[in-house]
């Protein structure tokens, strides 16, 4: 979020060096701007990072990365190319989901696969209804990739404007009324494959039942490709990081900006709590628009956002980062082992703010390839477990009793489903809303900002400037 005077300033501080601040610091460094990125970790990447258990990193943020020709691009406007500083392999199993009845499926890149899987598991009809659910939502994806998705302030107008008027028929296909979970009741009758497609809303941190149709884009994002990083997902950007220092960006790293100071109406500094006062004619801010709202960096940027209430927050996460020996169930890297009552689980935290009784978890494999082969033979393997959490981690909940109780529940479910795990003594580290919300400040541990709910609320997300 742009803060001070129109882009073509000399002197940017970017606060914040998650992937955001890390790709605007690279763009802005090559367009020639003095570029100086603070950050109160010691690290590049936000979100995408690592836990140390025991002796393995477990990669303990985004495990999924789509969409690749993004990146494509960010690199070569800079003059490089992605493959030369990511190793980046495509996936075929896309991922493994089982259910509390034991079943099955495999969703593949190769469309007809995934086809024939469903069609094994729930009937010829099904297998067509997913068909027509893969045609619609690569419709969705180009209606909105360029009108809304790449949009700087996407808004209806910006979708006419780009569909034109042969294209608004295309327009009202996206079904932008209606939620995920209702429209997806119109391909799949098994609640198997609607629990399996309804889980794209979480992508954003949102509820199936809450979110809007065109949140099926996300299937198509995936039959895009699914890539895998090799040397894990912090490689990233910590490449994005190097290639701007390359452009002359300088990073600041272990210092915590306490305050934005604004002089004669414009963002004209920072100050730090380690007493350091940073200039500049720009400030981009990389983090929640709530913590500017909430007056976490000084009174004076209080007005550059509006405020957000808590109800519209997303999802945050229970997450563990394991280092175990696993055995039983036959792991890809990437498996969801599905909760028996969908419905309850997504009422029980954004209704009632508390930690589903009974969760969906995913779990990375992350020593494993998308064949489930290991990638280092023997020893302890790194999981990264998941379950969808509720956005309170500034209040009292969840308790660490409550934690500890959904900790146990996850063991339990995946005992059921045949997977047993050997822990190394201390190899285990769990991630709370509290947690998540020390990490990244006035967001009550959310961590996809604000929620998807409401055909209205895509258009709500914040756009690169400020008020100030």
């Amino acid at each position: 979020m742009l803060m001070g005077q129109p882009p073509g300033a000399h002197r940017v501080l970017v606060i914040g060096a998650g992937m955001g601040g890390l790709v605007a610091a690279l763009l802005l460094a090559h367009a020639g701007c003095d570029v100086i990125v603070i950050e109160k970790q010691n690290y590049p990447g936000g979100k995408v990072r690592t836990i140390d258990v025991g002796a393995i990193a477990v990669d303990s943020g985004p495990t999924v990365l789509t969409m690749k020709p993004v990146l494509d691009a960010i690199f070569e406007t800079v003059g490089a190319r992605l493959a030369d500083h990511v190793r980046l392999t495509p996936t075929d199993v896309l991922a493994r989901h089982e259910w509390p009845d034991g079943s099955m499926l495999d969703l593949y890149a190769d469309t007809d696969r995934t086809a024939n899987a469903i069609g094994d598991l729930a009937g010829a009809a099904e297998a067509a209804g997913y068909r027509r659910f893969r045609d619609r939502s690569a419709e969705v994806f180009r209606t909105l990739d360029r009108s809304f998705m790449q949009e700087a302030e996407p808004g209806i107008g910006s979708l006419v404007a780009h569909a034109g008027i042969g294209g608004l028929p295309a327009l009202a296909r996206i079904q932008a009324f209606s939620t995920l979970w209702k429209i997806l009741g119109g391909y799949f009758k098994d609640a198997r494959l609607r629990q399996l497609f309804g889980r794209y809303a979480t992508y954003c941190g949102s509820s199936p039942f809450a979110a809007p149709g065109p949140l099926m884009l996300v299937a198509d994002a995936e039959q895009q490709g699914v890539w895998l990083a090799r040397d894990g997902m912090t490689a990233l950007p910590l490449a994005i990081a190097e290639l701007a220092r390359k452009e002359g960006a300088r990073f600041v790293f272990e210092e915590t900006v306490e305050r934005i100071v604004i002089a004669n109406g414009r963002a004209a500094a920072v100050r730090t709590a380690g007493g350091r006062e940073f200039a500049a004619d720009t400030i981009l801010f990389n983090g929640d628009p709530a913590a500017l709202s909430a007056g976490l960096l000084g009174e004076d940027a209080i007005g550059a956002t509006p405020p957000r209430p808590a109800s519209e927050r997303s999802l945050s996460a229970l997450t563990l980062s394991i280092a175990a020996s696993a055995r039983g169930f036959p792991l890809q890297r990437h498996n969801v082992f599905f909760s028996g009552d969908y419905r309850a689980e997504f009422d029980a935290i954004f209704t009632h703010g508390r930690l589903p009784a009974d969760p969906t978890i995913y779990v990375c494999a992350q020593d494993r390839d998308d064949r489930g082969r290991r990638l280092r033979p023997g020893g302890a393997e790194g999981l990264f477990m998941i379950v969808n959490a509720p956005a309170t981690g500034d209040g009292m909940t969840p308790t660490e009793r409550e934690v500890e109780q959904c900790t146990k529940l996850i063991m339990q479910r995946l005992s059921r489903a045949g997977l047993e795990l050997e822990i190394d003594p201390g190899a285990m580290a769990a991630t709370s809303p509290q947690a998540f919300h020390q990490l990244f400040p006035g967001t009550g541990g959310a961590l996809y900002g604000r929620s998807s709910h409401g055909w209205m609320a895509s258009f709500q997300r914040p756009t690169s400037r400020s008020r100030i």
